[in-house]
């Protein structure tokens, strides 16, 4: 029998994930310890009480029935949220949609919106799902160059007319991945503009929202005009090492919400109602929780920072998220420093052309181990004589 895929597989071919997630299983399978900073899983426990909830409601037999949409509670939970966290005062009936993980927006929101000859505006380097929903509609993708000099801020002037004529969604990811800065609500005023002008809709991806160290992050719906062109996405996976649970929601644009919940009607049943039940308690709570999750990532940050910058590394420190975006020494690509970290050092981390041809002269760390780990991997990078090309770049 011949099996032959669909020509839109075409883009989910293998890729550098797929490479590094086999030289590390040929690693474990030497009998190495690895120290993997590569994928941004986080390591640390939810809150006790999202536990609590969570086994509690499982014991429930009632609780195992289909969920067509997000409950009652969880809806007022996060429209509670937004107005104490953001001022921004959302209808929890028409303005929150409930999510089976962020990614599951992000990836079909284009496939509700878009078609084959459209364009999506994407942020380069820019998290992967956001390649994955527009190949899946059949757009196509332009990219917004993300550079030191501007901040990291795409220049949404630079955008030729012929691709805003064309172009029907544009995704900002602000604090981002794998970029960890922060936009302000300025640069949030001028994109609403942009997007008014050319009838472009916007998507913002807020999943790193709690994870921040100095400034706390701007949310999209709390800038005037963000409601009336676009959709803020946010997720539960990061702020409260809920990644698993697969829970997150789409808040803002009625309409944009209405059509990513009829698409999302014929493709799933909802999410399972105790982790609803434990998401909503998890949003309720107060803030010492994610004042205690910040706090372990600012030490790992500046442990990691800090040691490396004793190698001869000048990194960045990052503003926000679980993420060092690092630029690399000179006489490497990103593929070839990441390889050589990982078999002279056995330490992996993520070249940054994985996510876009602006991505080149990168790597991306996540700190997603613990501070006695980090400093072991600072260890084995010391001895590993890598540090000596560092010095040199």
């Amino acid at each position: 029998m011949l099996i032959h895929s669909a020509r839109r597989m075409k883009a989910f071919q293998e890729n550098i994930f797929t490479e590094l997630a086999n030289i590390k299983k040929a690693k474990v399978a030497q009998g190495i310890e690895l120290i993997d900073l590569s994928i941004g899983s986080p390591d640390l426990a939810p809150p006790p009480s999202v536990l609590q909830t969570l086994a509690q409601e499982a014991t429930n037999p009632n609780k195992y029935g289909y969920a067509l949409k997000g409950t009652e509670d969880f809806h007022r939970a996060i429209t509670n949220y937004y107005m104490r966290n953001y001022q921004v005062d959302l209808d929890s009936d028409n303005e929150v949609l409930t999510l089976m993980g962020s990614q599951d927006g992000l990836v079909h929101l284009p496939m509700a919106l878009c078609e084959p000859g459209d364009y999506v505006l994407v942020p380069d380097p820019g998290y992967t799902a956001y390649a994955a929903g527009v190949s899946m509609a059949g757009a196509t993708m332009y990219p917004m160059p993300l550079k030191k000099e501007s901040g990291y801020l795409p220049s949404l002037e630079d955008i030729p007319l012929e691709v805003c004529e064309k172009a029907k969604l544009m995704i900002l990811n602000y604090p981002g991945n794998p970029i960890p800065v922060v936009a302000s609500a300025d640069f949030f005023k001028a994109a609403i503009s942009f997007a008014k002008r050319h009838n472009i809709v916007i998507l913002h991806d807020f999943a790193y929202s709690e994870l921040y160290y100095d400034r706390k992050p701007v949310s999209f719906l709390s800038v005037d005009g963000a409601k009336d062109v676009g959709i803020e996405m946010n997720s539960l996976s990061k702020s409260f090492n809920m990644a698993g649970c697969r829970i997150a929601y789409a808040a803002g644009n009625h309409e944009l919400l209405q059509l990513l919940k009829m698409l999302k009607s014929n493709l799933d049943y909802g999410v399972f109602l105790p982790i609803q039940a434990a998401a909503t308690v998890a949003l309720e709570q107060p803030s010492e929780f994610l004042e205690k999750n910040r706090a372990i990532y600012r030490k790992r940050r500046d442990t990691l920072i800090g040691g490396l910058r004793q190698l001869g590394w000048k990194v960045i420190s990052p503003e926000a998220s679980m993420f060092i975006w690092a630029e690399i020494p000179q006489g490497f690509t990103a593929k070839e420093f990441t390889f050589s970290l990982i078999e002279k050092a056995n330490v992996v981390v993520t070249p940054g052309n994985a996510f876009g041809k602006w991505g080149e002269g990168y790597v991306r760390i996540a700190l997603v181990q613990s501070e006695e780990m980090l400093k072991k991997g600072l260890k084995q990078i010391e001895k590993s004589g890598l540090f000596h090309a560092v010095r040199e770049g």
